[in-house]
């Protein structure tokens, strides 16, 4: 559970990942996605910490979060991202004044000489149109492109567990579709775990092994891709019949 102040943000959310597998978490705005994912990343305690330093809203955290059979709720994020837990924030987050290049090679501080350059090869390889933008600053970038950099310098981290917060967020259906394949082929090639939370969800449903959707901070429903999409209320929210 996650209070800002008196307000409950996520209340009793319970969800499982498995090795290996693409999750789903689905839900509209304010359902309290971006704060489940920030807890898990661990970010959510640099919030709580900067709050307290100024003075603003009162965080309060409770709960578990289970990796490896290890309680790691009061992991630093720092210790997080050694672990390989690794967050693909809302609204891509890139560095606007560095070049995509940069960008990348900046992202590779956890990981060997050899790791960084086999990695780089492989993000090339999965977005090819970053190629020829190596040298370009990444706030001339376009949102698809951006969003493209944005996964790659996530896995420059070398991520066992990916989290993606909202990566089809203002996306054309065509990169929409790209980026779809992306994670699958993270999971296939890579063998990374994706945790992805989305609110245009139906891109998803076909790819994932296993979905929650979100209302209200709380975990309201679940199911394979396939349970999902026969249930008439996911159905009426997320395809509109």
């Amino acid at each position: 559970m996650v209070f800002y102040e008196n307000a409950l943000a996520v209340n009793n959310a319970s969800l499982k990942v498995y090795e290996g597998q693409i999750v789903g978490l689905f839900g509209m705005n304010s359902a309290g996605k971006s704060t489940l994912m920030y807890t898990i990343a661990g970010i959510i305690l640099d919030l709580k910490k900067k709050e307290k330093m100024k003075g603003g809203q009162r965080i309060t955290i409770l709960g578990h979060i289970r990796y490896g059979g290890k309680e790691v709720i009061d992991a630093k994020p720092s210790d997080r991202a050694r672990m390989g837990f690794v967050l693909c924030p809302e609204r891509r987050r890139i560095f606007p004044e560095s070049s995509t290049l940069e960008n990348l090679k900046i992202s590779a501080y956890m990981a060997s000489d050899a790791q960084a350059e086999e990695t780089l090869a492989y993000v090339f390889d999965l977005f090819p149109a970053l190629v020829k933008l190596q040298k370009k600053l990444g706030g001339f970038l376009s949102g698809g492109e951006q969003q493209m950099l944005a996964i790659g310098r996530s896995l420059m981290t070398q991520p066992k567990l990916l989290l993606l917060d909202e990566p089809f967020l203002g996306l054309s259906i065509g990169i929409q579709d790209v980026l779809v394949e992306a994670i699958e082929d993270i999971r296939d090639r890579r063998g990374i775990t994706v945790l992805v939370s989305e609110q245009y969800a139906r891109p998803l449903f076909p790819i994932i092994d296993y979905g929650y959707i979100m209302e209200s901070g709380a975990i309201v429903l679940e199911g394979t891709g396939k349970e999902l999409v026969q249930n008439a209320d996911v159905r009426a929210a997320y395809f509109g019949v």
